[in-house]
């Protein structure tokens, strides 16, 4: 059977107190009086039935027991500090950032963070909107929502969804004296275009979709461009009807769903590229990143685009 450790309290005074070799000093740091400093390090040395502290008249030495003492009681102490440090740091005084892409943020995730609130009330979620990829060895950042080929080294990555693309407009744009019944009608809209990453093939665009199509008499750049963190903007012109734009299958939905956008064509052309719940492999298993892992996949897993 394990001998029982000392009071806790008997052994912080006489840490205190041979670190400041002063029960005065001690019981300012503790908040006490060095009387009670004085009657915990009794209490200790009559535990251990050694003498730690030799009194003089006006200071204190450690004996060789006391200086055999010290050092592991200080190290100890020192290691519960650094324990309950990270504990309030990781899973209560500070939220769960997540670095989200902006446009992913407010079409999909800021909807449905209320679910996560409810099933995890006690944590609070950081939400860090940028299209730049984060360094998770360099930044505050838990969790990445990222749009790419998987290829994060030294990460741990999770699929959260494959993305189609295809046409949307206004409602509007199916009547008019060029309503759009078929892909070639689009040759009398102006095409609605993001810039993604230039010269990079493997990004959704325009002349992708109407070669998918077999179309050749639209030009695919006939239209306004938007800069790569613009799509809330040109799916705002969409909206508007100025044109036509080339929608994410996951970005597009409620305002598909909500009939504010439709898709003139049955044509999606299926991206390799996907959405990914990335972040270090070292904390991956830590509660809060645990919680809000399980709750997004299971969101994910669960949602479907509307047929439009």
């Amino acid at each position: 059977m394990k001998r029982l450790l000392p009071s806790l309290n008997a052994l912080r005074a006489f840490e205190a107190a041979g670190r400041h070799m002063s029960f005065s000093r001690a019981a300012e740091e503790l908040h006490v009086t060095p009387a009670a400093v004085g009657q915990q390090v009794r209490a200790l040395e009559s535990y251990l039935g050694e003498a730690l502290f030799v009194r003089l008249n006006r200071s204190v030495e450690l004996t060789v027991a006391g200086q055999a003492l010290l050092p592991g009681v200080s190290d100890g102490f020192d290691q519960l500090a650094r324990t309950m440090e990270a504990f309030y740091r990781r899973t209560v005084r500070r939220p769960l950032t997540v670095s989200v892409e902006p446009n992913f943020g407010a079409k999909w995730l800021v909807r449905r963070l209320d679910r996560f609130r409810e099933r995890h009330p006690g944590i609070e979620i950081r939400l860090d909107a940028t299209s730049r990829v984060v360094d998770f060895a360099r930044e505050a950042v838990d969790l990445a929502i990222r749009y790419g080929d998987g290829n994060y080294p030294g990460l741990r990555c999770d699929v959260l969804f494959e993305e189609d693309v295809f046409p949307v407009c206004s409602p509007a744009l199916l009547e008019g004296p060029h309503p759009l019944e078929h892909p070639e009608d689009l040759a009398w809209h102006a095409l609605l275009r993001q810039e993604w990453a230039p010269g990079n093939p493997t990004w959704p665009d325009w002349a992708m979709w109407l070669r998918a199509a077999g179309v050749e008499n639209v030009d695919p750049t006939q239209g306004p461009e938007f800069g790569s963190g613009s799509y809330g903007l040109m799916m705002d012109a969409a909206l508007a009807g100025q044109g036509v734009a080339l929608a994410s299958s996951v970005l597009a939905a409620d305002d598909i769903e909500a009939g504010r956008l439709v898709k003139p064509f049955d044509l999606s052309v299926h991206q390799s590229l996907r959405y990914y719940l990335v972040g270090p492999e070292a904390t991956a298993d830590e509660p809060m990143t645990a919680a809000f892992r399980e709750w997004v996949s299971s969101e994910a897993g669960g949602w479907a685009a509307p047929a439009g």
